[in-house]
C-alpha cells in the first residue's frame, strides 16, 4: 500500500488558521493586475500574459485540485511569480535588446520520461564546464541576470536553498524520491511554467481538465518561444559552449520543440513503463500533499498511466512519421546507464562529437561516489500497489517496448 505522508503538525496548524480566513479566488484578471502593481511593470512581452493558459489552469485549480488553505496561498504565489517573471523578462529585453542577438546553437535536450535516469544524467552532464545548464536558483530567481564572476557566490543560491528546505518540510520524505538543490540543474518545465503551459503544474496538483487542455489544445510552440527568450537572457552574461536541457514533458511536444530549436540534439532515455508508473504513483502523492487534501495514489497511477502511454506513443509516432530524423536522437537504455554511467556518457559524447576528457570522467566518478541512489534513504515502490492490472498495462505499452527494445523489469 502506498502511504501518503501526513503533514507536519505545524503545517496542519497553519491550515487550520488559514481556513478561518476568507479564501481568495484564483481569478486571472485580478492576478494579472496584481502582478503589474507588484512589479511596477506593464508589458508582458510580445505574446503575454498567456491569458488562455492562465484561465485553464486557474479553473482547474479551483474546481479539481482540492486545495488546502495553505495550498491555495502557495498556488497564488506560484501564479503571481510566473506573471512577474514575464514582466521582468520583457523589461530587461526592452532595455537591452542585444539579449535577443545571442544565439542558441545545437542544444542537447534530454527527453526521457520521469524516473528513467534523466535527472542524474542531467546532473552528470552539468559537471562538464563546457555545458550550460539552467540551474534551480537562477530559474527561480532570474533577475538580475546571472553573471560568470558571481556564478558560485550569488546570494540567490542561499535564498533558494532556504526555500527548498521549506518545500521539504511541506513534503516530508520528498528527498527520498527526488533530489532537490539550489545548484542542481533545473527542468524546462520550470521555465514554461512562467507562461502556464507546463507539466510542472499537473505533477504537483490534481488537474484533470488542465492536463487535457495542455495535451490537446495548448500552443506549445508559443511556450517554447518564451523558453528560448529566457535562455537567451540567462546566457547573456554567463555563456557556455552549448545548452544542455531536460524535461520529460518534451516527449508530448517534440514537433513544437523542434520548430523553435530545429538543430537540437535529443537524448531519449528508456525504461520499463510499468516501473515509471509505479514510481510516479509513489512520488507524486508526496509532492501533492503540500497543497491538497488526501491525494489518492491509485488515482495518480491511473492518471499517469494514461499520460505516460500517450507520451511513449507520441515518441514512437515521431520516429515512424519522420518528425525526428534518426540522426538527431540518441537512445539510452536505463538498465545500461545504471550499470555503466561513465561508459554511457562516454558513448553519448562520441555521438555528439564532443571530447570526453579525463577531468570530466574523474568528476563523474567523484559525483557518483558522493551521491549514491541511497543517499537519502532510497525510493522503494511496487507496481502491485498502483491498483492497475499489470497485463493490461503491459499490453498498452507493448508497441513502445517493441519499437525501442525496452526490457520489462521484474
Amino acid at each position: 500500500m502506498i502511504a501518503v505522508p501526513r503533514p507536519l503538525p505545524a503545517v496542519r496548524a497553519l491550515n487550520a488558521v488559514l481556513g478561518l480566513l476568507p479564501q481568495r479566488p484564483l481569478a486571472p484578471a485580478e492576478l494579472i493586475a496584481r502582478a503589474r502593481t507588484d512589479t511596477g511593470l506593464d508589458d508582458f512581452g510580445p505574446e503575454g500574459p498567456y491569458e488562455e493558459a492562465l484561465a485553464a489552469l486557474c479553473r482547474s485549480l479551483e474546481e479539481e485540485a482540492a486545495l488546502t488553505p495553505l495550498g491555495r496561498v502557495l498556488a497564488r504565489r506560484m501564479l503571481l511569480g510566473a506573471l512577474a517573471h514575464q514582466l521582468q523578462l520583457q523589461d530587461w529585453i526592452a532595455r537591452h535588446p542585444d539579449i535577443l542577438a545571442t544565439g542558441i546553437t545545437r542544444p542537447v535536450v534530454i527527453v526521457g520520461m520521469p524516473r528513467t535516469g534523466t535527472s542524474i544524467l542531467h546532473e552528470l552532464l552539468a559537471l562538464d564546464p563546457s555545458n550550460r545548464c539552467p540551474v534551480s536558483w537562477e530559474v527561480a530567481h532570474p533577475f538580475p541576470p546571472p553573471e560568470t564572476a558571481t556564478r558560485g557566490s550569488d546570494a540567490r543560491i542561499a535564498r533558494h536553498a532556504r526555500e527548498l528546505r521549506i518545500s521539504e518540510a511541506l513534503m516530508p520524505g520528498v528527498q527520498n524520491l527526488h533530489r532537490m538543490g539550489s545548484t542542481l540543474p533545473q527542468e524546462c518545465v520550470a521555465i514554461t511554467a512562467d507562461v502556464f503551459v507546463s507539466m510542472q503544474y499537473n505533477t504537483v496538483f490534481r488537474l484533470p481538465s488542465y492536463t487535457k487542455w495542455l495535451l490537446q489544445e495548448a500552443d506549445h510552440e508559443r511556450a517554447y518561444r518564451y523558453h528560448r527568450r529566457m535562455l537567451q537572457y540567462l546566457q547573456w552574461r554567463h555563456r557556455g559552449e552549448r545548452w544542455v536541457l531536460k524535461s520529460p514533458a518534451h516527449l508530448w511536444t517534440l514537433e513544437s520543440l523542434l520548430a523553435v530549436y530545429p538543430d537540437a540534439r535529443l537524448v531519449q532515455t528508456h525504461r520499463d513503463p510499468l516501473r515509471i508508473v509505479s514510481s510516479l504513483a509513489s512520488m507524486l502523492p508526496t509532492m501533492r500533499s503540500a497543497y491538497a487534501r488526501t491525494p489518492d495514489p491509485q488515482e495518480v497511477a491511473r492518471e499517469w498511466s494514461g499520460n505516460c502511454a500517450s507520451a511513449l506513443d507520441a515518441s514512437v509516432a515521431s520516429r515512424r512519421g519522420g518528425t525526428i530524423d534518426p540522426s538527431q536522437v540518441f537512445d539510452l537504455q536505463f538498465r545500461d546507464f545504471m550499470r555503466d554511467p561513465v561508459g554511457e556518457v562516454r558513448r553519448l559524447y562520441a555521438w555528439l562529437g564532443i571530447a570526453f576528457t579525463a577531468d570530466f570522467e574523474a568528476a563523474i566518478q567523484r559525483y557518483l561516489a558522493e551521491n549514491p541512489a541511497s543517499k537519502h534513504g532510497g525510493h522503494r515502490h511496487a507496481f502491485a500497489d498502483t491498483g492497475l492490472d499489470a497485463a493490461a498495462e503491459r499490453c498498452r505499452v507493448a508497441d513502445y517496448q517493441a519499437f525501442f527494445n525496452v526490457a520489462s523489469e521484474s
